[in-house]
């Protein structure tokens, strides 16, 4: 976990936060100037016996992940949106939530107004449930999709196409000077995920011999990740036998992460194509790539390049991919009319 806090501020009645909530990580930002981020882990010891040796009775993100031997450990979050058919996935989300307002340090007596990011497609299914987990950690609510707050923190109001690359979706929304429609965004489920496992099966394939699991695996992306031609060779520490032994993956990277790319240009093509005609040629022009996924190395030039086939296109990529998000629903929260906010503890219809 990681938090960071701005200089001291005045303390208002209501604190505005902003959350992305993420399958790999989650983000909160305030308006009190505080931003934390973990990992979207939560554990609960096994037995009395864990519990004696933790010291807690539920840890989160990298302490939970560290100690997972003596867990009941649970990634609540698949392809973005909650797990179905276990309560356990549920007061996990209700868990996470609570502890990530939590880190912001709420002021005695501050109401909480939270807006909360997820995939654009789920928006409706995953809205009533992420309402009912929040409950009275807030005293108002609303949920966005996770590219629309990206777009509106980074004030891509107008003619612009947000892709934003996590771990368990692709999502995408194109702006244009109106809260986008569901006909403006779409999704993918081939993600950070997908590349990850497709990283393993090649590596297992490759090495058989190696002893490796997916966490090992999702490190090596996050450090070594590229597309197109590699800067130099991609060397990492697999155990062999007891022994830890260099291995070139260099290859097996590349494929992996190049793996998601094709739905990804195809979709990005579509959408453009479907948008007004007069404005098609500035939409391409104006394509922002924002979560984990975007700092893959190479990545923004690569669908530029691709793009290209249609028409003149510039893609970059956001400077802080870990807190787009969450700093765009904060925005939000500071500019939403009354009107759009909702109680989190009212049954819903």
């Amino acid at each position: 976990m990681t938090k960071t806090k701005a200089g001291s501020q005045s303390v208002s009645d209501r604190l505005f936060i902003g959350i992305d909530l993420g399958t790999s990580r989650s983000a909160i930002s305030a308006s009190n100037g505080t931003r934390a981020w973990i990992d979207s882990y939560v554990g609960w010891p096994k037995d009395f016996v864990a519990r004696k040796v933790l010291g807690a009775p539920v840890l989160f993100g990298e302490e939970a992940l560290k100690n997972r031997l003596l867990l009941d450990l649970n990634r609540p979050l698949e392809h973005g949106v909650i797990k179905e058919g276990t309560a356990k996935d549920q007061e996990a989300i209700r868990e996470l939530l609570r502890h990530l307002i939590g880190l912001v340090e709420p002021g005695d007596g501050q109401e909480v107004y939270a807006v909360v990011g997820v995939p654009a497609e789920s928006f409706k299914t995953n809205k009533l449930a992420i309402k009912r987990c929040v409950g009275n950690a807030a005293d108002a609510m609303m949920v966005v999709s996770e590219p629309f707050s990206v777009a509106y923190g980074r004030n891509l109001l107008n003619n612009a196409l947000v892709i934003d690359i996590g771990a368990g979706t692709v999502d995408f929304c194109i702006m244009h000077g109106t809260v986008p429609t569901d006909e403006d965004q779409r999704t993918l489920l081939t993600a950070g995920d997908h590349l990850d496992r497709v990283l393993y099966d090649a590596l297992l394939e490759r090495h058989p011999n190696a002893s490796f699991n997916l966490n090992m695996v999702r490190h090596f992306k996050e450090q070594h990740s590229f597309v197109g031609e590699p800067e130099e060779r991609v060397m990492v520490e697999i155990p062999v036998n007891g022994k830890s032994v260099p291995h070139d993956i260099t290859d097996e990277m590349r494929r992996a992460c190049e793996s998601i790319l094709p739905a990804v240009v195809e979709t990005t093509a579509e959408m453009i194509a479907r948008f007004d005609p007069e404005y098609q040629d500035t939409l391409r022009r104006n394509i922002v790539l924002a979560g984990g996924g975007s700092q893959i190395r190479g990545l923004a030039r690569y669908v530029e390049r691709e793009l290209s086939a249609y028409g003149p296109s510039k893609v970059k990529a956001v400077e802080d991919p870990l807190f787009a998000g969450a700093d765009g629903c904060l925005a939000l929260a500071r500019d939403m009319p009354r009107e759009y906010w909702e109680s989190p503890t009212e049954e819903a219809a």
